[in-house]
């Protein structure tokens, strides 16, 4: 409990400006500040209007803080290597692919074997539009503090096919239109065979 401090009576500040005027000082003394009536209160700010919520003003918090830009900007980023009235066909599902591959439900170790044999057997055989079908991925509950992204074969196959061995032999990647479907499967334009 705190208790509060009292003034001090003229005789007790009589007797005080005595002792002091006796007293030599260690340190030099400034002028004592004149004492003042009243302490003026402290200003409290002004009371928030009734309509106000708290983090109103707040940007929006984003749905997802992923760094890596989406599947499908980073593929519609990358510089058409094929014949531009060929990719308008194909991008909008007009070419039909001569092979596919179906990587649905497997995993990814059991997948990146299964499209490297592929996308090397097929090039072998001269073809030069194949279908890869990834499925979209399941969405489950994520209670982790690391999120965890949907559909990681639909994320790596378009990395394997950048990547040694089938980079060399890969013209062009590309989402494959809904007929042939959609956000789950992608175009595989290979180069031709030399």
């Amino acid at each position: 409990m705190s208790r509060r401090k009292r003034g001090l009576t003229p005789e007790e500040r009589e007797l005080w400006g005595r002792v002091a005027s006796s007293a030599r000082p260690i340190r030099p003394v400034h002028a004592p500040a004149a004492e003042a009536g009243p302490r003026p209160k402290p200003t409290h700010p002004k009371p928030l209007p009734s309509d106000f919520h708290i983090g109103q003003m707040a940007r929006p918090m984003t749905a997802a803080h992923d760094l890596v830009p989406a599947l499908e900007d980073r593929l519609a980023a990358q510089p058409v290597r094929m014949d531009r009235r060929t990719h308008q066909q194909l991008t909008r599902g007009k070419l039909r692919p001569e092979a596919r591959i179906d990587l649905h439900g497997m995993t990814l170790a059991e997948a990146h074997p299964e499209l490297i044999r592929f996308i090397l057997g097929a090039h072998g055989s001269g073809k030069r539009l194949v279908l890869v079908i990834t499925g979209k991925g399941k969405r489950s509950e994520d209670h982790g503090p690391i999120p965890q992204r949907v559909g990681i074969l639909r994320h790596q196959v378009p990395h394997w096919l950048t990547q040694p061995p089938l980079g060399a032999l890969v013209l062009q990647v590309t989402p494959a239109h809904l007929k042939h479907g959609g956000g789950g499967a992608f175009y595989v334009y290979l180069k031709r065979r030399a």
